[in-house]
């Protein structure tokens, strides 16, 4: 697509998002079984799930600029890096503001 001018978003910050719904009226055995929603909080977990990125700091990337695939980030620094209060106080702001609700 980008050889036709749509362009793609490769090198720029990007954030990955993921919900879950309540579909025990068509994914658990046709709506046969239902979630006993007492048993809640529910913790759920990915499988065989990888992720590939890099870490964007300072208008920088960790990753190598001209890589065949520029997310492989030399260290995996995206996965241990821990935010600094600027930006816990940022994720709370966006918390307070949009989050609707959390069972966290």
């Amino acid at each position: 697509m980008e050889s036709i001018g749509v362009p793609f978003p490769k090198n720029q910050p990007m954030r990955i998002y993921s919900s879950l719904w309540n579909a025990d009226d068509w994914a658990t055995r046709g709506g046969l079984v239902k979630t006993d929603w007492t048993q809640a909080p529910f913790t759920a977990s990915y499988r065989n799930f990888n992720a590939d990125a890099c870490v964007w700091s300072n208008g920088a990337s960790s990753c190598k600029s001209n890589a065949p695939s520029s997310s492989t980030s030399t260290n995996n620094a995206w996965f241990s890096q821990e935010m600094d209060s600027a930006k816990q106080q940022r994720l709370q702001w966006v918390q307070q503001n949009y989050m609707i609700y959390n069972y966290c």
